[in-house]
């Protein structure tokens, strides 16, 4: 007997003499595997499930190390190994995933709180300088030694709490990439150099009238605009923090252990992570259930709305399948591992959001094309403040010409106008992930508010997608039981979803199924094979026609099974036509209500069915809709999403199957049901957890939320620089006498950050 193995993909335990997968050859070794799915996932991807060398170097120990890839949420391209600024932005990196293993780092967090305090501590004080300054009559020190005393506390506050962001802008002018920075470090220190040299060096200037020998100074500005920047960052990395609220929730939803059978009946705690699939697991009540898999012993009522969003428990009894994540009732059950690890559905659902966050949307390309411009005309903007203030301002000119030029720069923060689209995809995915709706990508977030018909499947997306065999009519001559017998044995190497509730059919009645040699599928129409030695045909009666099997002896009874919405199977033996099944599938519980939402919402309903007309119109005359294409093969389905888009329409399909997959794909917003192949999931831009139309109606909602979220966002900070830059230019000061100081600049410049993040988290709530 040759020695067990374990399977490098699951970890299950393998006899290599009789192992179900099969073997790999990999490297020059000859890996075994339980079945041939973990087979297909090695050969694909070898090296994610070899572990490394033993001559690999460990990673160094300590609570110190930060690891993992970090990346931007403004320009996602960017990932480096470790947290660090933005080159291109200059912002705070973050993690690209998280995990619950290892603690959320805030080191950015806690530098510039620390710096905050600090400089909130000296700026307060500087502040009572300079207003004594203005009470010449009153003020307590000379105005030389008031100087010297503000430039003594301005200087640790802008040289130390401002010294990120000089290095962020010195970055921006090596690399060309031209940032927020840039010109929070350009006016910060124009105007702490100003009066660190008239300070320095005073006769430069010529005295101010009423002001003595004291020099026009801005050590006031200078420091509150780094206290106010400092603050704007603090407020910022929180609300950024917040963001990821939802993805941390959905990662804490796993249990650590899990309660494992042993082969003697005896249970212990074992971690979530030496699980693996095959293990028998106890689940006792209010535990979480710890990985995927089915119901083998009890049963119980499950609350999968972390997952689904559905409020209601779920009944499981014994087959059941229970998701990993979700809270077991009252009740107790044994269930059997099936996906474990990065295989489970809460795993590929924290994959999946992180990914969408990540993405840009198309409208991001706007605010692109803006922040190229940006900076440099901001500071062209800004040299012509201080031109146009230096040869028509009122003395002393050069002070108002300083003031207006640092205004300007300060006040032109170009972050809120990149935050405004990465912010609102990222909360709004997140969201939309608690409810059941895993976004892919941005791009079909922001597609799907435009889309104006939708394309629907009728098995998995109207229907259950689970039928049940409701009667075996023999033709004359024909015997019932072996025209179920030999249908079973052949329909047992099909996939087709009918597929099973033939073969569960027979085998509730007792009928043994034979072997099959010579099988062969058409796709959408039927299989053939030899059964037990017999020809056998399955499928749709022109696919008969092919085979010599004629039906007219039971035309009449499959016409009035079909007007009943049933689905009709019909079956030849040895060439002659042996009689049909009828099998039922039924509608969706929740199918009607959605449909009626979806058309209030303003979308057009197409069915698009595989299935012939009588029994496609009969679910659509149910369901209230009006437009059926039925007997439509798989690249027909193609076929007509792609028509439907040359007629101008923005078209959304929603499936489940295999044979659905091109037409998702083809369509401008891909809809999977979440019960659905794993093909067709991969070619949706939105899957649907709980694979149900009311989702498609909260991602309908939620997309024009999201966008709407957007739109205010980009109108805000648009809205802003408008009138903030005019503003602080001094547009008004001819007329009414108003012009804004750098240090209300600093302000409104905090301010539009944390107002757009801010408008973005109430998507949290949406």
């Amino acid at each position: 007997m040759s020695a067990a193995v374990k399977d490098p993909v699951c970890g299950m335990t393998v006899d290599p003499a009789g192992a179900r997968g099969g073997s790999h050859e990999h490297a020059g070794h000859t890996y075994y595997f339980c079945n041939p799915r973990c087979r297909e996932r090695f050969a694909a991807e070898p090296a994610r499930y070899l572990a490394p060398p033993p001559s690999a170097p460990e990673p160094e120990p300590g609570p110190a190390r930060v690891g993992g890839v970090y990346t931007c949420p403004m320009h996602p391209e960017v990932r480096k190994p470790g947290p660090g600024s933005c080159p291109i932005c200059g912002m705070a990196l973050e993690p690209a995933t998280l995990s619950l293993d290892e603690p959320e780092d805030d080191s950015e967090l806690r530098d510039m709180s620390r710096r905050l305090a600090f400089c909130m501590g000296l700026s307060v004080p500087i502040l009572l300088l300079a207003m004594s300054d203005m009470l010449p009559g009153h003020a307590l020190l000379a105005p030389s030694i008031n100087v010297r005393l503000q430039l003594a506390l301005a200087a640790p506050v802008v040289l130390w709490g401002g010294w990120p962001f000089f290095e962020r802008g010195f970055t921006s002018l090596i690399t060309r990439q031209l940032n927020m920075f840039t010109l929070i470090a350009l006016g910060t220190l124009a105007a702490f150099g100003f009066s660190l040299i008239v300070t320095l060096f005073p006769e430069v200037l010529p005295q101010r009238p009423g002001h003595g020998a004291a020099p026009p100074v801005y050590f006031e500005a200078a420091a509150v605009i780094v206290t106010l920047v400092l603050l704007g960052q603090v407020l910022e990395l929180r609300a950024r923090r917040a963001t990821s609220g939802a993805l941390r929730a959905l990662l804490g939803l796993s249990p650590k252990t899990a309660r494992r059978l042993s082969a003697d009946g005896r249970e212990h705690d074992v971690p979530l992570d030496r699980v693996v699939v095959g293990d028998r697991l106890r689940v006792r009540p209010g535990e979480k259930i710890p990985v995927d898999g089915r119901v083998r012993e009890g049963s119980s009522l499950v609350d999968e709305s972390s997952i689904s969003g559905e409020p209601l428990p779920v009944e499981k009894t014994a087959g059941a399948r229970v998701i990993g994540g979700t809270l077991n009732g009252q009740g107790s059950f044994v269930m059997q591992a099936e996906r474990v690890g990065h295989e489970t559905l809460l795993a590929q659902i924290v994959s999946l959001v992180g990914e969408a966050q990540r993405s840009r949307a198309p409208i991001q390309r706007l605010a692109d094309v803006v922040s190229g411009w940006f900076v440099p005309a901001v500071v062209l903007a800004a040299l012509l403040a201080a031109l146009v203030w230096g040869i028509w301002g009122p003395e002393p000119r050069l002070a108002h010409a300083l003031v207006s030029a640092v205004s300007v720069l300060i006040i032109a923060c170009p972050c809120a106008l990149g935050l405004a689209t990465p912010m609102s995809i990222l909360v709004g995915t997140g969201r939309a992930a608690s409810v059941g709706v895993l976004i892919r990508h941005a791009e079909a977030l922001e597609r799907f508010e435009k889309v104006d018909t939708l394309v629907v499947d009728k098995t998995g997306t109207l229907t259950e997608g689970r039928p049940a065999l409701d009667a075996v009519v023999a033709a004359p001559g024909t015997d019932e039981a072996a025209l179920l017998q030999l249908s079973a044995s052949l329909e047992r190497s099909s996939e087709h979803p009918l597929a099973s509730a033939i073969v569960a059919a027979a085998t509730a009645r007792g009928l043994g199924l034979l072997p099959v040699t010579e099988f062969r599928a058409v796709s959408g129409k039927g299989i053939a094979g030899r059964v037990d030695g017999r020809p056998v045909a399955v499928g749709s009666e022109a696919f008969l026609a092919t085979h010599g099997a004629a039906n007219e002896a039971l035309a009449a009874a499959i016409a009035a099974r079909r007007a009943e919405g049933q689905i009709v199977v019909v079956a030849a033996i040895d060439g002659n036509f042996a009689g049909f099944l009828a099998i039922s599938d039924p509608l969706k519980a929740r199918a009607p209500d959605a449909l009626r939402e979806l058309r209030e919402l303003g979308l057009r309903i197409v069915m698009l069915t595989g299935d012939n007309a009588a029994t496609a119109h009969s679910v659509a005359q149910r369901l209230g809709i009006t437009e059926v294409h039925a007997g439509v093969l798989p690249a027909d389905k193609h076929a007509v999403v792609s028509e439907l888009k040359r007629q101008g329409h923005a078209v959304a399909m929603a499936g489940d199957g295999t044979n659905d997959a091109p037409a998702l794909a083809a369509a401008d917003v891909g809809i999977a049901m979440g019960t659905g192949t794993d093909v067709a999931i991969r070619s949706a831009g939105i899957t649907l957890v709980k694979g149900d139309l009311s989702g498609v109606v909260r991602a309908r909602r939620l997309s024009a939320r999201v966008m709407q979220n957007i739109r205010q966002n980009l109108l805000f900070a648009f809205a802003y620089n408008a009138l903030g830059i005019p503003l602080a230019a001094g547009v008004l000061y001819p007329a009414f006498g108003l012009s804004l100081s750098p240090m209300w600049a600093g302000a409104a410049m905090a301010v539009s950050s944390v107002s757009v993040v801010a408008n973005a988290l109430r998507l949290r709530r949406a």
